[in-house]
């Protein structure tokens, strides 16, 4: 969706992103992966430009699918940034980062070939209300289904509770809706600020300074919601004091659809095995930092779950090649019969670049005069956030 984008938002998320570099490309996606020789991957300028797919509403075209999506690919314009390309796109800042290792994602330079990761599967729960997988950082919502319609799944990125300020787990119902809300500063989040010497008043009234933004989902866990954003940049990361962040379009549209009673499952399973058109598929993320269950436990569990589900183990091969995509947490799911990450490559589809540019954007010499000072800020802002 077309978008403004703000000076304050970029500066801010450039000092986010100044310890994050590299010089790789789209080959970066497929290093240590190769096994044997996979499908022959069309040089990219010569496929047909399509339009993008709609990255957030798919059909669900049978109660065995739990794959929707496709992986696009899209050329940078001369001032794209992943922040510009994950909202336009449906995605999460980190979603973009993680399938285009190396990539600069300030300045990734015109005409860079960017992976968009618009596949996704399922969450492994029942196909109801609100499922928030914070390992892959992404919102899923089952709408009612009438009778004559296939059943829909929306998904949207999300930003959620960084380290010391977790979002909790377990299933839960929405209490409560409001549009335009007052923000209720809590305590803790006021001391945090007063230390860091940036204190907060107490109450913060509606309107741009309102960092719920225009709509909120009230959880039955105090002092937990699904909300909108007056920083949308941070959507898609770590960022949060443990609610849950949408871009302003999103919640704005799932706060017409969900509705008080609606249950909210959560969950943290960064591994994940999909299934579409008879193809299992597997997808893994970067387990957080603070999860308390080690990767390997947690990829041993999706395992026996498949093999539970299907009745018969994965070979050996197989199993290795699944441990090897876990090793590699691109977030993108992979045919897991493939042997080669370009079978994700061959099969990408080739999108128009619909970023809109922005006049009012700072320059590269503008950016560089205050790197000093943001990065400043960003350790100062670390060093208070860090768990005691």
């Amino acid at each position: 969706m077309p978008h403004s984008r703000h000076f304050l938002n970029r500066i801010s998320l450039l000092a986010a992103l100044l310890i994050i570099g590299g010089c790789e490309t789209l080959d970066g996606f497929m290093a240590g992966l190769k096994k044997k020789p996979g499908p022959d991957v069309v040089a990219f300028e010569d496929r047909p430009v399509v339009d993008p797919i709609d990255a957030n509403t798919f059909v669900l075209e049978s109660d065995e699918q739990t794959l929707v999506g496709e992986p696009q690919i899209v050329f940078t314009g001369p001032d794209d940034t992943f922040s510009d390309l994950a909202r336009t796109y449906g995605l999460g800042y980190d979603e973009l980062l993680a399938a285009n290792p190396g990539i600069d994602p300030w300045l990734p330079g015109e005409g860079t070939a960017i992976l968009l990761p618009t596949q996704f599967v399922l969450p492994d729960a029942p196909k109801r209300g609100v499922i928030l997988n914070i390992a892959s950082k992404r919102l899923f919502y089952y709408p009612e289904v009438t009778d004559g319609e296939l059943p829909k799944v929306l998904t949207y990125p999300i930003g959620i509770g960084r380290v010391g300020w977790e979002t909790p787990l377990g299933e839960t119902t929405v209490v409560a809706k409001a549009e335009n809300p007052t923000w209720w500063v809590p305590a803790s989040v006021r001391q945090e600020h007063a230390d860091a010497g940036d204190p907060l008043p107490s109450i913060v009234p509606p309107g741009p300074d309102n960092p719920l933004g225009t709509r909120v989902l009230k959880l039955n866990m105090p002092g937990y919601l699904i909300h909108g954003t007056n920083q949308p940049y941070g959507v898609g990361m770590r960022v949060s004091h443990g609610c849950v962040r949408l871009y302003p379009e999103n919640i704005e549209f799932l706060y017409t659809l969900v509705d008080i009673g609606e249950v909210v499952t959560i969950m943290n399973e960064p591994y994940q095995m999909g299934r579409l058109n008879g193809r299992l598929y597997f997808e893994a993320h970067p387990p957080l930092e603070d999860d308390e269950i080690p990767a390997a436990e947690r990829l041993q569990r999706v395992l026996d779950a498949h093999n539970s589900s299907d009745g018969q183990a994965l070979n050996a091969h197989l199993h290795d090649h699944v441990a090897a995509l876990a090793q590699n947490p691109n977030g993108v799911p992979t045919s897991i019969v493939e042997y080669d990450a370009a079978e994700v490559l061959a099969r990408a589809r080739v999108v128009h670049n619909i970023v809109e540019p922005d006049p009012n954007e700072p320059t590269l010499s503008e950016v560089r005069e205050m790197m000093e000072a943001i990065e400043a800020e960003i350790e100062a802002d670390a060093a208070v956030s860090s768990p005691q």
